[in-house]
C-alpha cells in the first residue's frame, strides 16, 4: 500500500504540494499525471523516503519497495548479471559465501567438518531466499526488456548506451519483484515490442503499482486508476487514461457552466444593490444582499494550462544534395553494428530512421553529426549545411550548477538576455524561473531546457535522436508540429509514431547492421 496523508512540500519560495491526501490499496495499478515540474517526481521520492514532507506524512506499508528513477544509477565496471544480483542483496551474500566455502574445501584450508556443516546451513538459506530460480526470472526480464541474455550478461554497464542501462535500471527494480513498486517514466527508451512486453508485465503483477508517465496509451492499458497532480493536489479518477479524460473534461464543463450561472447571479444581485443603495426603504433589503454576497464562495472558471510555443526555422539553405554517407561500417570491438550503408539525403526531406534498440540508429546519427569517425565509409556533407545534433540523453548533458538561463547563454553566440529570455519564455520559463538552477528542475523541465538550448543555435539540418523522450504529452505535440513545418532537412531516429507518422517523408529501418527503405512519401 502507497499513502500520502495531508503532505505539504516547498522548495525554498516555491510550493509544490498542498494537502495532497490519496491512498493505492494492494494490488492497485495507477498512474500519476500531471504538468512537468508539477510535483510527480516529488511525490514519488515522498512515498520512496527520499525526501520528508514539511507537513503531514508519505510512504508504504505491507511489503518492500522498487523504486525506479529516472537516473539509472548503476555501477559502470559490473557486468549486467552482476548489476541484476545487487537486487537480491541476502541471496548475493549467501551465495559469495558459498563460493568462498566452496574454496577453503577445496584448498584444505581449515576444518573440513566446520565448512561442510555451514555449506549445509547456507544452502538452506539459499533455497529460502528462491536463490536457485533467480538466474531464471533475471533471463526472463533481460529477454523481455529486449536484451540478448547471452551475449549481454559478460558486458560492463558502461558499455551499454544510456537507453539500455535505462533497461538494466527497470530489470532490476523488475525480477526483485517488490510488494510496492514506483516508476518513473519507465516507457521512454522502449521501442514497441518492449513497450508492450512491460505492459503485460505490469498487468499481470502481484503488488502495487505506481506509474508516473506521458504515455497515455500505456496508461490505457495497464492503469486502473489515475491521480490527476494539478495547482499542488490531486484528484482521483476511476479506469484507464481515456476514462480519465472524459470525466476530466465533464468536471471542467461543469464547473465553467456553474461558474456562469453564478456570475450571472452575482451580477443580478450586484445590480439590485446599486440600484436601490440610495433609497432609504430598501436599506435592509440592500445590507442583506451584500452580506450574502460577502459570503458566497466564487466558483472559478477554468484555466487552459500554459503551453509550450516555438517554430523551427532553418537558418539558411542548402545546395540540392544535403548529406551523403557511402559504404559506411561500424563496429565496436568484435560487434559489427553498420555495414556497408549508403544514404543520400536531399535537401527539405524528413528522413526517420526505425527499428529496435541498439540496432545502429544512435551510432549512424553519431557518425553523421561527426561525433566519431565510422570504421569503414565516408561522411560527404553539403558546404552550406548547418547540422545540430540533439542527443535522446540531451538533458544529462546539462551543468547542473548552472542556472536555466546561464545554460542556454553558453550556446547562444552573443544573443542578448532578452532574446533568450523571450526563447525560455515560449518554453514556459517565466519571470525568475529562468534563474532557478538546473539541478533542482524536474526531468521534464530539463528536457524543456535542452530543447531550447538546441534551437537557440542556428541550423539548417536537424539530427535528432529521440527527440520526444522525457516531454510531456503537449510539448511533445508541438514539437510534432514543428517538425512537420520546418523548412530544413531532418534525419531523425524515433520510435514515436507521431513521428514516423506525421513528419517523415522517407522512413528507412535500421536492422541487422543494414539501412533499408520502407516508406517513401516524396510528392512527385
Amino acid at each position: 500500500m502507497l499513502y500520502a496523508e495531508s503532505v505539504s512540500k516547498s522548495f525554498g519560495p516555491k510550493d509544490v504540494l498542498a494537502n495532497v491526501n490519496f491512498i493505492i490499496g494492494d494490488g492497485e495499478r495507477v498512474g500519476l499525471v500531471g504538468p512537468n515540474g508539477g510535483g510527480k517526481s516529488t511525490i514519488l521520492r515522498l512515498l520512496a523516503g527520499d525526501h520528508a514532507p514539511d507537513t503531514g506524512a508519505a510512504g508504504h506499508r505491507g511489503g518492500a519497495l522498487g523504486y525506479l528513477r529516472q537516473e539509472a544509477g548503476l555501477q559502470d565496471g559490473n557486468t549486467l548479471i552482476e548489476e541484476l544480483w545487487l537486487a537480491f542483496p541476502e541471496a548475493h551474500a549467501v551465495e559469495r559465501d558459498l563460493a568462498a566455502i566452496a574454496t577453503a574445501i577445496e584448498c584444505g584450508d581449515g576444518d573440513l567438518d566446520t565448512h561442510i556443516e555451514r555449506q549445509a546451513r547456507l544452502f538452506e538459506e539459499f533455497e529460502r531466499l528462491d536463490g536457485y530460480r533467480i538466474e531464471a526470472r533475471i533471463g526472463r526480464v533481460l529477454d523481455g526488456l529486449g536484451f540478448d541474455v547471452a551475449a549481454d550478461v559478460a558486458k560492463r554497464c558502461g558499455a551499454f548506451s544510456g537507453g539500455w542501462q535505462m533497461r538494466i535500471a527497470l530489470a532490476k527494480v523488475l525480477v526483485r519483484r517488490p510488494e510496492n513498486l514506483l516508476l518513473d517514466e519507465p516507457t521512454n527508451h522502449l521501442d514497441v515490442r518492449t513497450r508492450d512486453w512491460l505492459a503485460n508485465e505490469l498487468i499481470d503483477y502481484p503488488g502495487t503499482v505506481l506509474i508516473v508517465t506521458h504515455d497515455g496509451e500505456f496508461l490505457d492499458r495497464v492503469a486502473t486508476r489515475i491521480l490527476d497532480l494539478r495547482e499542488k493536489t490531486i484528484e482521483s479518477y476511476p479506469g484507464n487514461y481515456a476514462n480519465y479524460q472524459r470525466l476530466k473534461a465533464e468536471k471542467l464543463q461543469a464547473q465553467d457552466r456553474a461558474a456562469a450561472r453564478q456570475e450571472r447571479e452575482l451580477d443580478r444581485q450586484e445590480r439590485f444593490i446599486e440600484r436601490f443603495r440610495a433609497k432609504a426603504t430598501k436599506t435592509s433589503a440592500v445590507q442583506s444582499r451584500e452580506k450574502q454576497l460577502a459570503k458566497v464562495e466564487r466558483i472559478d472558471r477554468t484555466r487552459k494550462e500554459s503551453e509550450v510555443h516555438f517554430q523551427l526555422n532553418a537558418s539558411g539553405r542548402t545546395e540540392r544534395d544535403v548529406l551523403m554517407l557511402k559504404h559506411v561500417a561500424h563496429a565496436y570491438g568484435d560487434h559489427l553494428v553498420l555495414l556497408d550503408v549508403s544514404l543520400h539525403i536531399e535537401r527539405g526531406q524528413k528522413v526517420v530512421l526505425v527499428g529496435p534498440n541498439g540496432s545502429g540508429k544512435s551510432t549512424l546519427l553519431k557518425i553523421a553529426a561527426g561525433h566519431f569517425a565510422p570504421s569503414e565509409g565516408v561522411v560527404d556533407w553539403a558546404e552550406r549545411a548547418r547540422p545540430g545534433y540533439y542527443d535522446q540523453h540531451q538533458d544529462e548533458a546539462l551543468d547542473p550548477e548552472r542556472t536555466v538561463l546561464d545554460e542556454v547563454r553558453s550556446v547562444a553566440m552573443g544573443q542578448t538576455d532578452e532574446r533568450l529570455r523571450t526563447v525560455l519564455g515560449q518554453f514556459l520559463f517565466k519571470g525568475d524561473d529562468v534563474f532557478k538552477p538546473v539541478k533542482v528542475l524536474s526531468g521534464g523541465e530539463r528536457s524543456r531546457v535542452a530543447l531550447a538550448k538546441f534551437l537557440i543555435q542556428p541550423t539548417n539540418v536537424l539530427l535528432l535522436d529521440e527527440p520526444t523522450n522525457h516531454l510531456d504529452r503537449t510539448t511533445r505535440r508541438k514539437l510534432i508540429e514543428a517538425l512537420r513545418s520546418y523548412d530544413g532537412t531532418i534525419l531523425c531516429a524515433s520510435h514515436d509514431p507521431g513521428i514516423v507518422d506525421d513528419v517523415a517523408t522517407r522512413v528507412y529501418e535500421v536492422k541487422d547492421t543494414e539501412v533499408s527503405e520502407v516508406l517513401d512519401r516524396r510528392k512527385d
